[in-house]
């Protein structure tokens, strides 16, 4: 995944709204967002290439989203999956604090990551790129694939879409939240960053919502839980150049509409 905006504590009718893109080669093995059956208060994605997944939420309001960290090099294959920090949480019953200072002592066992993990009891970030669990105050985050709220164009840009939608009058919130991690506009040339890959894949990476043959935005994901404890989950699936392919819905029972 390559791009989180969430607001925590921001907005009248609910505790977290997250919206997310994950990013991914189209030949890496998917499966569409669901309960797990050997994890079943676990509603997420799952990577069937390492078992794990980029986003997710359980039952009991858990919430987590690991994003790679790009610094322009191959890393050597490190002995964990990042997606499994993800699953960890979610499937545990530890605080969010708690289990992210475990994950600062384990770091080294993953590649570059970004990670943002919590419940009802707080929210919290970390990467091992950094160092330091930090745990977030009320307001509005972006995070791409460098530290949380480095102004990378696409992080600037849906972050302030973000502020926007917020303010707006709510009717169609969900679906607002998919026409901002929709927005195919790649920056401008003087406003890549250069993380030591090449001006095409600057280019291409640039927007929120990617498309080419071989990888760009595999799903677009929209979370809500609300200060009543409601949850909504609400996820679209994409194939090569950005056709659509489903979506899933969900609320707090696991009731789901499909289309």
């Amino acid at each position: 995944m390559c791009l989180v905006v969430l607001a925590l504590h921001a907005h009248p009718r609910y505790n977290l709204i997250v919206a997310a893109n994950r990013d991914e080669f189209y030949d890496r093995r998917t499966a569409t967002a669901e309960f797990w059956s050997d994890a079943p208060s676990v509603l997420a994605g799952r990577d069937l290439q390492a078992g794990g997944t980029w986003l997710g939420i359980s039952r009991a309001g858990r919430f987590a989203a690991v994003t790679n960290y790009r610094q322009g090099q191959r890393e050597p294959a490190a002995s964990r999956s990042r997606g499994l920090l993800v699953s960890d949480f979610l499937s545990g019953d530890g605080g969010g604090k708690e289990y992210m200072n475990q994950v600062d002592r384990e770091g080294s066992l993953y590649n570059g990551f970004n990670l943002i993990a919590g419940d009802s009891n707080g929210l919290f970030y970390y990467s091992n790129r950094q160092g330091r669990v930090r745990g977030l105050a009320p307001g509005v985050y972006g995070l791409s694939n460098h530290l949380l709220d480095t102004p990378w164009p696409k992080v600037s840009t849906s972050k302030t879409a973000f502020g926007a939608v917020l303010n707006g009058d709510g009717t169609s919130l969900t679906e607002d939240l998919f026409a901002l991690l929709g927005n195919p506009e790649p920056a401008s040339d003087e406003q890549l960053p250069f993380t030591g890959i090449s001006p095409e894949w600057e280019r291409l990476l640039s927007s929120a919502f990617i498309t080419s043959a071989d990888y760009g935005t595999r799903s677009s994901t929209v979370v809500l839980i609300g200060r009543d404890g409601r949850i909504d989950f609400a996820e679209r699936s994409f194939g090569p150049e950005g056709v659509m392919e489903g979506e899933v819905r969900f609320d707090l029972e696991g009731k789901t509409i499909r289309r």
